[in-house]
């Protein structure tokens, strides 16, 4: 623990000033009001960070816009070789950004915050790459004298909102394709864990990228958030995190252009031929991973009543091989959660579901004997039923939701009830019925044979059409498509017609 200590002072005394990051600078905030920022594993106060004013905000804004013109400018090849070193920075640092990922977050260092960071990494060198392939079409034309070319664009400047369950890779997963593309962005991380995105403000820096491309705010959603997405020079908002959250930012953000990736409460549906300790794994790490706090968590699982008490003693000793503890202990499988209103509603949602005849199997509460109260049992709940809270919300919590089906039909109803529509597993050794769930299943992605929080870093994830988990697309080039716009343009030729000869 000595060696961590050390580690974790050296993490803290190398932070950038916690100031704001503004036109390539480290520059004080308006506002006297600052937020304090603990670890969840500890309760130790890790930093203070500005609470920025609308002031703040709009000096942010103007020096994004005032950057963009050169920016978007700027070759593609150029663009693209700003964001390898980018990546080659947060490469240089990964042992201090997990640190205070884990710190800030409480995630284990090892099993999960390393990991982070070199996806964090890659997704910059994946759009690095994409940029310089964006074909567009040349389009026939009806007037012989004319030729029709097609561009993407970069739309302006973006305000990104991320949350605070993956404080690096998420911001990634938007400025990766944004800064290649040649937009401009300010950047407000989540309240609970800016001390990452300060780290990499200062990889932005330390690469080169031209003042004002990249700009951090720090503050609360209700006030330094909503001056970001109500100013009227910030064409774009990259959001992802609840759906009420994103409701209200659609409200007041106009007619600015909108991706938003938002909540989700992925089922795993189990049939009767499905390899069942491949479902049970699945099942655990979907619901344990991040201590159950991800978008694409596996929020409930309905199970084929023939299968059902095979897969629910599987995935209860699955439960149970879980290690909780500190983040940065060997062999700890899963840390605290990050804040007590998650932690809140997860004992929320088991509270209804015991109240209405749901059993649990195994956890349910807060683990004593822990540094703070923020560490939960990782949990299997059976006899859930489509009432209740643990079906038809996001829990964000370490919770293992059974539910029993008795045929296909109502297996596919019930996981397109809820109007989420995220992530979705199907578990089957039938190629068929494999297909026959993905055709019928209202969800942006399908996921056969493995976890809900299976994905990659270059593919499109997002909600599916008409769910309440969001629209557009982050992954690879498919980010491309929301955060460009097609520009048409139509040139005036004079086509000269052979003459014939005499």
């Amino acid at each position: 623990m000595s060696t961590f200590l050390l580690q974790r002072d050296q993490v803290l005394r190398a932070l950038p000033p916690q100031k704001l990051f503004i036109g390539g600078k480290w520059v004080d905030s308006d506002s006297s009001e600052v937020l304090e920022v603990r670890s969840p594993s500890t309760g130790e106060l890790l930093g203070k960070v500005p609470h920025a004013s609308a002031k703040d905000v709009a000096r942010a804004v103007e020096s994004a816009r005032g950057a963009w013109d050169a920016w978007r400018l700027t070759p593609p090849f150029e663009r693209a070789a700003a964001c390898h070193r980018i990546a080659d920075r947060i490469l240089a640092r990964k042992e201090q950004i997990a640190t205070i990922i884990s710190l800030e977050q409480g995630k284990p260092y090892i099993a999960e915050a390393l990991p982070e960071v070199e996806e964090t990494a890659e997704n910059f060198r994946i759009a690095a790459e994409d940029v310089k392939r964006l074909e567009t079409p040349i389009i026939p034309a009806r007037d012989p004298n004319k030729r029709l070319f097609t561009f993407k664009v970069a739309i302006g400047t973006w305000g990104i909102i991320t949350p605070w369950n993956f404080p690096t890779v998420i911001p990634s997963e938007y400025f990766g394709p944004g800064i290649a593309a040649g937009n401009t962005i300010v950047f407000k991380p989540a309240e609970q864990t800016p001390l990452a995105g300060y780290f990499l403000a200062q990889c932005m820096a330390e690469a080169d990228l031209p003042p004002g491309v990249f700009n951090l705010i720090t503050g609360l959603g209700p006030t330094t958030g909503d001056a970001l997405v109500s100013h009227p020079g910030i064409d774009g908002i990259g959001l992802t995190g609840e759906t009420h959250t994103g409701d209200t930012i659609q409200r007041r953000a106009g007619v600015k252009k909108l991706l938003m990736e938002l909540g989700g409460n992925g089922p795993q549906i189990v049939l009767e031929d499905a390899d069942l300790q491949r479902a049970a794994k699945a099942a655990a790490f979907g619901a344990y991973f991040n201590a159950g706090q991800v978008c694409c968590a596996t929020e409930r699982v309905l199970v084929d009543r023939r299968v059902h008490k095979d897969f629910l003693d599987l995935v209860v000793q699955e439960a149970k091989n879980i290690k909780v503890g500190d983040p940065f202990l060997e062999g700890v499988h899963m840390g605290p959660m990050n804040n007590l209103p998650v932690l809140e509603k997860t004992e929320r949602h088991l509270a209804d579901a015991r109240q209405r005849g749901a059993r649990v199997v195994v956890g349910g509460k807060r683990l004593a004997n822990q540094a703070t109260n923020f560490f939960f049992e990782p949990t299997v709940i059976d006899n859930v039923t489509p009432e209740m809270l643990l079906n038809n919300e996001e829990t964000f919590g370490p919770v293992v939701p059974v539910i029993t089906v008795d045929n296909y039909e109502q297996a596919i109803k019930l996981a397109n009830a809820t109007g989420y529509g995220l992530q979705m597993a199907i578990f089957t050794q039938d190629i068929d019925k494999a297909f026959y769930f993905a055709d019928r299943l209202r969800s942006g992605n399908v996921v056969i044979n493995d976890t809900t929080d299976y994905w990659e870093a270059h593919e499109p994830f997002g909600g599916g059409g008409g769910t309440k988990s969001g629209y557009g697309r982050l992954g690879g080039r498919f980010t491309f498509d929301d955060m460009t716009h097609l520009k048409t343009v139509a040139l005036h030729i004079n086509n000269l017609t052979p003459k014939r000869s005499a």
